[in-house]
């Protein structure tokens, strides 16, 4: 009986280890399938640095420029952080705007590091041209992507790059889907306005378009190239830009004075012309300047004016906004 019971205990014994050993085992794979499904959410993008891979999907994002504030709109997400949020809320004339929970954190020239450190980012954003100085601070509060909107590649059409740009940060926060649906979308507003540029019998006009300001007591225009948001969505409606620049402009347009217009007198001419009401020189300085007063264009009433705060360097909702912003100024009045 005795050996019976030694037995007995020996098989208990047995299973015990036996199940421990399962338990750990279940465990260790548990554990190693986690780590698996983590590394299979990392996401490869490149920057203006190379190759980043970010280990997990941020939900906590700092923004230090507004074209990639507005894309995290556009995706249907709220930024922890925003550089100058005052004047993204007065210049970038979007739909979508941020809600109360959006701290400011400096501006875009100065990011405040102690107020991004505060919101315990999971990923900062910024641009190589800005933030490069600033970047082995920016990687101790968080990981970083810093992209190059005017790098040598990215100027050779800013359409094209503000697209390529909307869609890596739609990686990096998982929403493909979202990010097609919104490109989508303004692909539609195009082709609608399109239509209304046909309608109006402009198709196919050439145009300069300007944005005009006082610069020195002068009189000063910066005329869009064919590199410029501006000038790739007037491609896309239809119209040609009789602006052509021997070089590439990395900003998308020549800074220029009004007697440069005179090289444009070809007939149907059309003129676009942003300005500030405070500052507007075509009322001001150059009523009555017989240089102004004297192009094709003018006599011909062929004049169009945007509103203040057209913005020529956004993201996708900018651009929707723009394509209505240049066609409305060209049919309306």
């Amino acid at each position: 009986m005795k050996k019976l019971g030694y037995l007995f205990l020996l098989l208990l014994f047995i299973c015990f280890l036996t199940a421990c050993g399962s338990d750990e085992k279940d465990a260790t794979q548990s554990k190693e399938e986690s780590n698996t499904g983590k590394e299979e959410a990392n996401v490869t993008i490149e920057d203006a640095f190379g190759e980043q891979t970010l280990k997990e999907t941020p939900k906590n994002i700092v923004v230090l420029e507004w074209s990639y504030a507005e894309d995290l709109l556009a995706l249907g997400i709220q930024p922890a952080g925003v550089a100058d949020l005052d004047g993204f809320n007065k210049w970038v004339n979007i739909d979508k705007k941020f809600d109360e929970s959006v701290e400011d954190v400096g501006t875009r020239q100065e990011p405040n590091l102690e107020a991004i450190s505060r919101l315990n980012p999971d990923l900062i954003i910024g641009v190589k041209f800005r933030h490069e100085q600033y970047l082995d601070s920016l990687k101790d509060i968080a990981p970083v992507v810093t992209f190059a909107p005017y790098g040598d590649e990215a100027v050779k059409n800013h359409y094209e790059n503000m697209i390529k740009e909307f869609k890596t940060v739609a990686k990096i926060v998982d929403q493909d889907a979202k990010a097609e649906e919104a490109l989508r979308n303004l692909d539609e507003v195009i082709e609608s306005e399109k239509k209304r540029v046909e309608e109006a019998n402009l198709a196919g006009e050439k145009y300069i378009a300007t944005q005009a300001f006082t610069a020195q007591n002068t009189p000063t225009l910066r005329l869009f190239t064919d590199n410029s948001m501006v000038a790739q969505i007037m491609n896309n409606l239809g119209f040609k830009n009789a602006y052509e620049s021997d070089k590439v402009e990395p900003y998308g347009y020549s800074e220029v004075t009004v007697e440069a217009l005179q090289n444009f007198q070809e007939e149907n001419m059309q003129f676009l012309y942003i300005v500030q009401e405070d500052d507007n020189i075509f009322k001001n300085q150059l009523k009555g300047n017989p240089v102004w007063e004297n192009l094709s264009f003018v006599q011909a009433g062929n004049t169009h004016s945007l509103p203040g705060d057209t913005w020529t360097f956004g993201g996708v909702l900018s651009a929707e906004v723009l394509t209505k912003q240049l066609v409305d100024a060209m049919v309306n009045e």
